[in-house]
């Protein structure tokens, strides 16, 4: 099938080529089929062999294709037809329904949805009334071909006619003018389907395919009251099981229409129809019919859900809306644990979120009253909540599995912002009732409670917590009073109560005296593995709030801590969050307790790595090192000293805080004492990209975290930088580079290393790129962050003798074509800082006007089709650069670079590209209006503007 001539596409070719698709075991062969087919189908011969395709003796398979072709013609080249042949066309397509209607289904639907695009291409000024045309062919008689099956074809019709619309490619104007055409024409369509649907000996199949044709048609949104009838009828018909989840969707879909809420007097009939459904609901929950009880729930919520507002305004109504919220509730509640034996819950927690957000946007008064009827059921529905909330029996819970756990823990989450919303409209009421329910679990002697119970409530608190100021609340130092009397036997309770520990740090900051009766839990805890994310992240916390309290405790956390790290116990993720822990602990006492402890914790990893770092490198000791440069860096993020915490405001009481320092910067004495060490490990890991970075995160952290005290070490630092990017070269080294260029380069003392380290790694950079970047777009990447930033914070280390601007200022033409976009982003942002420095640094002025037209060049490429085009604004931003401190330049560099034919796509015509430099030089300011000319000509650039492709962007 390789050859493609017009003269190919004929009849028995198009049948070997289906053949060919669907009976070849070879794929490429099925592949070659399908590209030929696809011509096959736009091609002007696709007239002719598509009705002999659809003759009575051609396979469904032949004959689909017919259909499909036919389908393709009318609907993407409409344009091709001729006007005189519109009517013999749509004969031809009647009365090929009309045969198809006893033949293969699959094919009736594409021959359907052929007419239904003939239909909306011909309307309203060709075809008049085509709907009702459509409704008398097939009602009238229709010789040998049963009425059922014309029926049911007329069905199908009707159904994809709505369908076809919504997909449809006709241009915006036309779609309004067809939009409207086919709501008049629901008159039609209407009374058909509510004369099939009443009548009693309609069957099943004819029921179901009415519905499917009322969900389509409701699309389009028919008002609400000329449909009433018809929803009516769907309410009847939920009580066939054969036609339940199609009546389910037409209901669903027919209320859900942002459109319904105008008719307030069809909502209000609806309301009684729905109450009515509650004895089946509760049939269906009796007999753990899911799928009955699902759709039910369905149709309430989506009345709710949708029309929560409009049915709440009708005050004289309130009863029959608080009988529908109770029904919603009925279905929050619903038995069984959600996923396992229930799935329906979940579909009405934003019904609850919508009610609440229109009765607090009433006015005050008209609020109150709602408040009066809605705070009880809100309080209700917490208890509902959290009920739903409780974890099934240990065995329940042992037999899930991995996929129902995880979708159940999702399902809490979803509570707990519901919950937490909630709060909003009962306030502190919510808390001393979730309070008063705790202590009389815990303190009630008489029966036994489950855990479970416990759990549900504190993972309430939790939630709450965790995302409210509770300072205000009375209730919390009952709470963490409550607490320690928890017998906690249990793994997701101990859980709880750490995350609702955590949830709590703010509030232990503001009163240090109860961290003794919490503390000592989370200590305990930090020795079992299964608690190990509760327990490490409730310590993170509880040092990062509570820091300057700690001191007295801050021993036995140490001790607690290393025994942990020594054993083991976490993964490597919860040790690094347990050294930041120590590491904001440590923050806050004096300098020599702070060495101290740094010693006593660092050192059995200092000798453990003087050890690796003498063994010959492989993957396991690799592993080790990794992981005891990750512990350092951690410590390292959060180890600050200098940062005196304030944040409690005027009429505080004295900020506590640790005594000013002395001397050098702890972190500073340590990383001095392991240097060499450091250097050694180096040494023998230079080839291993995440050894360096590892090595390369201990200081990017520190200096992020001490900025200036982190002097001491800047050349020392800068030479080992300088000797690891030398030999081998690594975007790590670079970041790291860049991140003492921001803090250092402007300071005089520290200028020199940083100046000489700077040169250094763009001469190295410089020789990768005659080397041939493409293979190290990461290098690319962070070089061209490094040069933005140098030019941003110390632009002077420009005017340098030891640095080749002209081939840095290449590299990046160079760069701005690579593929990978975060690369063409940095160069973007590197050529944006250098341009506007034309005027004050002479080197980087020369090599502009010499080359800068390279750059544009390079920059109309990419906007001509070279580059992906979720990147045109950066390029825009280079161009409105060039525009604003380069115009006289530009204007020449433009006239000549458009010149060329074809540049900078085929597609654009001279006319089009002289508007586009005439609207780019206008700008000046407005860099807003740059880059929607850079998109508009993007578009036309790429053969898109004005397809339906480009507006997806």
């Amino acid at each position: 099938m390789d050859s493609d001539t017009a003269a190919d596409f004929t009849v028995e070719n198009v049948e070997k080529a289906l053949h060919q698709l669907y009976y070849d075991p070879n794929i490429e062969n099925k592949n070659l089929a399908q590209k030929w087919l696809m011509q096959a189908q736009v091609s002007p011969q696709a007239w002719q062999f598509c009705w002999v395709l659809l003759r009575p003796d051609k396979v469904p398979e032949i004959q689909y294709f017919g259909a499909s072709a036919l389908h393709t013609k009318i609907s993407r080249y409409w344009s091709d037809i001729p006007a005189e042949q519109y009517d013999s066309l749509k004969s031809q397509l009647f009365s090929q329904i009309a045969r198809f209607a006893s033949g293969s289904k699959i094919v009736l639907t594409r021959l359907c949805v052929a007419l239904a695009s003939l239909a909306l291409n011909m309307m309203p000024e060709a075809w008049p009334g085509a709907v009702s045309e459509m409704v008398r062919m097939f009602q009238e008689d229709g010789g040998d071909v049963d009425g059922r099956a014309r029926c049911l074809a007329l069905l199908e019709l009707l159904t994809v006619l709505p369908e076809e619309f919504q997909t449809s490619r006709l241009p915006q104007y036309r779609k309004g003018q067809v939009r409207g055409a086919l709501g008049s024409e629901w008159t039609a369509v209407y009374p058909l389907l509510q004369q099939l649907l009443r009548q009693p000996d309609s069957p099943s199949l004819v029921k179901a395919r009415v519905l499917k044709c009322l969900s389509s048609w409701v699309l389009l949104d028919v008002p609400l009251n000329e449909s009433e009838g018809l929803v009516e009828a769907s309410f009847t018909a939920l009580a066939d099981p054969e036609l339940f989840d199609t009546a389910v969707e037409a209901i669903v879909n027919t209320i859900s229409q942002p459109d319904s809420q105008r008719y307030v007097n069809t909502l209000l009939k609806l309301v009684p129809q729905v109450l009515q459904l509650q004895e089946q609901l509760r049939d269906a929950v009796q007999n753990g019919d899911m799928e009955t009880s699902h759709g039910i729930c369905r149709i309430a919520v989506s009345l709710g859900e949708n029309h929560s507002r409009a049915l709440l305004e009708q005050v004289e109504h309130w009863q029959s809306f608080l009988a529908l919220v109770n029904m919603i509730m009925f279905c929050t509640g619903i038995p069984g644990h959600y996923p396992v034996n229930e799935t329906t819950s979940s579909l009405t927690l934003t019904f609850w979120y919508t009610l609440q957000d229109d009765i607090m946007s009433f006015e005050a008064e008209k609020q109150a009253v709602y408040l009066q009827v809605y705070r009880p059921v809100y309080f209700q529905l917490v208890d509902v909540l959290l009920h739903k909330a409780q974890f099934p029996t240990d065995e329940e819970y042992a037999s899930w599995s991995s996929d129902e756990k995880e979708q159940f823990r999702i399902y809490r989450v979803d509570i707990s912002d519901t919950l937490m919303y909630v709060y909003e409209m009962l306030g502190a009421e919510l808390l001393s009732n979730l309070y008063d329910k705790l202590g009389r679990l815990l303190t009630n002697t008489e029966q036994t409670t489950t855990w479970q119970h416990t759990e549900a409530l504190l993972y309430g608190f939790q939630s709450i917590a965790e995302t409210i100021d509770v300072n205000y609340s009375d209730v919390i130092p009952g709470l963490i009073g409550l607490i320690p009397r928890i017998n906690i036997n249990n793994v997701q309770l101990a859980d709880t109560v750490m995350f609702t520990i955590g949830a709590l740090a703010e509030w232990l900051a503001d009163h240090p005296v109860m961290l003794s009766s919490v503390l000592p839990l989370v200590l305990q805890a930090l020795g079992n593995p299964d608690l190990s994310v509760s327990s490490v992240s409730t310590l993170k916390k509880i040092c990062r709030e509570c820091k300057y309290d700690l001191p007295p405790y801050a021993t036995n956390i140490v001790a607690v801590s290393q025994e942990v790290l020594i054993k083991q116990i976490h993964k490597t993720s919860q040790c690094m969050w347990l050294m930041q822990a120590l590491g904001f602990l440590l923050s806050a006492l004096p300098v020599e307790e702070i060495l101290r402890n740094l010693h006593s914790l660092i050192t059995p990893y200092i000798q453990q790595l003087e050890k690796l770092a003498e063994e010959t490198p492989n993957p396991s000791n690799k592993l080790a090192i990794i992981h005891i440069l990750g512990l350092l860096s951690n410590l390292f993020t959060t180890l600050d000293i200098t940062k005196q915490e304030d944040e409690s405001g005027e009429n505080a009481p004295p900020i506590k805080s640790a005594p000013p320092p002395t001397g050098p910067n702890p972190v500073v004495v340590v990383l001095q004492q392991v240097f060499a060490l450091i250097q050694t490990v180096l040494s023998k890991w230079l080839n291993d990209s995440q050894v360096v970075e590892a090595v390369c995160a201990i200081f990017e952290k520190s200096v992020k975290t001490l900025l200036h005290d982190f002097a001491p070490m800047v050349s020392q630092l800068s030479e080992m930088l300088g000797q690891m990017y030398s030999t081998i070269p690594q975007a790590s080294a670079l970041d790291l580079t860049r991140q003492m260029v921001h803090i250092f380069a402007s300071e005089t003392n520290h200028f020199p290393p940083i100046k000489a380290l700077f040169e250094l790694v763009t001469s190295v950079t410089l020789t990768i790129f005659q080397q041939g970047p493409r293979d190290h777009p990461d290098i690319v990447d962070s070089f061209m962050q490094l040069q933005a930033q140098a030019l941003k914070r110390k632009p002077d280390l420009f005017l340098s003798e030891n640095l080749d601007v002209k081939a840095v200022f290449h590299c990046g033409v160079l760069s701005l074509k690579f593929p990978e976009a975060p690369t063409v982003k940095s160069t973007c942002l590197f050529f944006s800082e250098l341009i506007p420095h034309c005027a004050d640094i002479p080197p980087l002025a020369r090599v502009v006007q010499e080359d800068g037209k390279l750059l544009l060049v390079a920059v109309l490429e990419a906007i001509g089709g070279q580059s992906s085009r979720s990147l045109m604004d950066q390029f825009a931003e280079v161009l409105f650069c060039l525009n604003k401190h380069c115009f006289t330049l530009l204007t020449v560099w433009l006239k000549e670079a458009l010149r060329s034919p074809g540049f900078p796509s085929s597609r654009v015509s001279d006319e089009q590209k002289n508007t586009f430099s005439q609207q780019v030089l206008r700008e000046r300011v407005n860099k807003r209006r740059v880059k929607d000319i850079v998109k508009e000509f993007t578009l036309v650039c790429r053969g898109l503007h004005g397809t339906e492709y480009a507006a997806d962007y």
